[in-house]
């Protein structure tokens, strides 16, 4: 998609501090952190969020868990605790609308969040 901001990061175009890349996935530190830990774990390819995924998306659903649970160790989150949260539509926060999980640790978390 031509003006999607996530897009461009994952061709490149835009610069990211990149955490980890897949085939299919990149993470990055969000730009706008709201934790001390606070990465954004996208899918390459566009999808507009979680309502546009197809039976096919199911393999790059669980690799983006997998890939959520590979950085939170790696950043020391696993004993403490972190969120992984998708946010679908204006109403819940999405701004960007390309799919994305931000993951969020480093601090204590408050329920519910919104």
């Amino acid at each position: 998609m031509n003006d999607c901001l996530f897009c461009k990061i994952a061709a490149g175009e835009i610069p990211s501090s990149r955490v980890e890349e897949t085939e299919t996935l990149l993470a990055f530190d969000d730009v706008n952190p709201v934790a001390p830990s606070h990465v954004l774990i996208i899918p390459k390819k566009h999808i507009g969020s979680c309502l546009e995924l197809a039976e096919d998306d199911r393999v790059m659903v669980g690799e983006i868990h997998l890939l959520a649970a590979k950085i939170a160790k790696q950043r020391g989150l696993a004993d403490s605790g972190f969120r992984l949260v998708t946010n679908t539509g204006p109403n819940a926060g999405q701004s960007v609308f390309h799919l994305h999980y931000h993951l969020l640790g480093g601090r204590g978390m408050s329920w519910p969040p919104g």
